[in-house]
């Protein structure tokens, strides 16, 4: 029974599922699904995924959403590194913090400035109003700040001195700014482009 992956990797939780699989040389059958042009919303992927969203992992009958869970599943099921989750019940819940934080902490504001700052234009012609952006960016700032006190602290990473699944989500979260960031200087389309060594 194959793996699936149901990926795309303008997305920040599907390149943490992505990028984990992949340096854990763990064997997947990639299916690319096209976010910007609604291919989560086709009767096709419907079919397989009711709630319509990437990541998605398939293998057989059984269907799991969601980066975290897909992320510790894939820990579990092929016996990764310690070191991403390791047996420690307190170190576990402190990836588990920074994993139920992350989304509203971090992913929601960058969606907000992918949108505001990348997208609308792109989709519209249209700037979004500077005063907008300035909310969006000034929030981004807040909570980064937050990341920095709360969670890395004076440490080289999250949970500690070596990386975790929390670091993973942390970094492909903080890499979508440069990835807008590119693609508004011209040197890049976020919507035709994978990540060097993608799919």
């Amino acid at each position: 029974m194959s793996l699936e992956l149901y990926l795309d990797l303008i997305s920040p939780p599907c390149r943490a599922v992505y990028i984990f699989a992949k340096m854990n040389n763990i064997h997947f059958d990639y299916f690319a699904v096209d976010l910007l042009h609604g291919e989560q919303h086709s009767k096709e992927f419907e079919a397989i995924n009711i709630l319509r969203k990437v990541p998605l992992l398939r293998e057989g009958s059984f269907i799991l959403a969601e980066s975290v869970p897909i992320l510790l599943y894939l820990t579990r099921k092929f016996s990764t590194s310690l070191y991403w989750y390791p047996p420690d019940i307190r170190i576990q819940a402190r990836i588990d913090e920074y994993m139920a934080w992350q989304y509203e902490g971090m992913q929601i504001i960058m969606e907000k400035i992918l949108w505001s700052k990348l997208l609308i234009p792109m989709i519209t012609g249209q700037e979004v109003p500077q005063e907008k952006v300035d909310d969006v960016l000034k929030q981004a700032e807040t909570n980064i700040q937050l990341f920095c006190d709360h969670f890395l602290k004076d440490k080289p990473f999250l949970v500690g001195n070596v990386i975790s699944l929390a670091d993973l989500m942390a970094a492909v979260e903080l890499m979508q700014t440069q990835a807008q960031r590119m693609a508004s200087a011209g040197r890049g389309n976020c919507g035709s482009q994978t990540l060097p060594g993608g799919p």
